[in-house]
């Protein structure tokens, strides 16, 4: 019997409106993470935002912080992806 393997939630659609929304490029948000004390790079960032990599939880935190938005803002519209 074939087992389907479920990819996880991305939120990389919202990562990446949240910062646009900023103003930002992702080189950019980059330096501001490291200054925040997140080593992060533009090739991992890129890969959160494509959806190749699971963010950190201790990223959303300085996220959020970073763009003075809410929890929610990182999770909008996830629940339309879970299939029944």
């Amino acid at each position: 019997m074939e087992q389907k393997i479920r990819r996880d939630l991305n939120m990389g659609a919202n990562l990446r409106t949240l910062r646009y929304k900023s103003g930002l490029s992702q080189e950019k948000l980059c330096v501001e993470l490291q200054r925040r004390g997140c080593d992060i790079g533009r090739t991992t960032y890129a890969k959160y935002e494509s959806g190749e990599l699971n963010i950190r939880a201790s990223v959303i935190v300085v996220l959020k912080k970073l763009y003075n938005c809410s929890y929610d803002d990182f999770f909008a519209g996830l629940d339309k992806e879970i299939d029944d």
